[in-house]
């Protein structure tokens, strides 16, 4: 793992909050992690500026809008050069429905997830993919989510890091 900028153990706890609750106000954040608000401030707009934080946003339940389909589909290209997952992971950020593109070991190149509007939503996404010539798709397999019993946004920060950081 690289890090640019050695991080201490109150960073963590700062970017574990903001992880829980970003539209925490930095007063409430500050009493979190034991600073006052100057301080937390400032360490807050440090993280942002070294790229630690890259965002902001907000979790949609999307079941509330309508009704919606959730696919993972593996994805196995014909060719394996640089230039063609370079070419493939372009053509697949500009597809509306693909939320998530993974490139992984093991028996294909990509996971890949789509949230569409249903299965003939994706069934025309698929076959987009298969006309296009920038994907290059050998093969492809796709599982249909039935139910997610749970989903996690937050990464658990304080186990994986805790040793990497300076002391306070």
């Amino acid at each position: 793992m690289t890090v640019r900028h050695k991080l201490d153990r109150i960073d963590l706890k700062v970017l574990v909050e903001l992880q829980r609750n970003g539209r925490i106000s930095n007063v409430e954040l500050a009493e979190r992690v034991n600073l006052s608000p100057s301080p937390c401030l400032m360490r807050v707009k440090k993280l942002q500026s070294a790229g630690f934080i890259t965002g902001y946003t907000a979790q949609i339940d999307t079941s509330k809008l309508g009704e919606t389909l959730t696919v993972f589909t593996e994805v196995t290209l014909k060719s394996h050069r640089p230039n063609n997952f370079s070419r493939f992971q372009q053509a697949a950020e500009k597809i509306e429905g693909c939320v998530e593109c993974h490139m992984v070991s093991g028996g294909y190149d990509y996971l890949l997830k789509f949230v569409t509007a249903g299965i003939a939503d994706y069934q025309a996404v698929v076959e987009r993919l298969l006309d296009d010539p920038s994907f290059e798709i050998d093969k492809y397999f796709s599982y249909i989510v039935i139910k997610s019993p749970f989903v996690k946004a937050e990464a658990p920060l304080m186990r994986l890091f805790e040793t990497n950081v300076e002391p306070d």
